[in-house]
């Protein structure tokens, strides 16, 4: 079995959804991100969700995150909060 790691960071914690289309970078590469950052990141909206980062044509992850009232972020303030980590631009 892998060794339990420890996940630190300022997301450690958080489970993150992403859905959309981003335009600076692929969601790949905004997951890498997150993950660096301590967050967990996941294919769907649930009430575990703590933040839900939509971009172009969001659709139904969006709609259910604003449904149970979790917190959503656009693209722009992605890409503030990850130069602000320094780790991105």
């Amino acid at each position: 079995a892998a060794p339990q790691r420890t996940v630190e960071g300022p997301l450690a914690g958080r489970t993150v959804v992403l859905t959309g289309g981003l335009d600076a970078l692929t969601r790949d590469e905004a997951g890498a991100h997150l993950e660096a950052l301590g967050a967990k990141v996941a294919g769907s909206v649930s009430k575990k969700t703590s933040l839900v980062i939509a971009g172009e044509a969001a659709g139904s992850k969006l709609d259910k995150a604003r449904e149970l009232g979790i917190e959503v972020w656009d693209e722009a303030a992605l890409l503030d909060y990850l130069r602000a980590q320094g780790r991105f631009g």
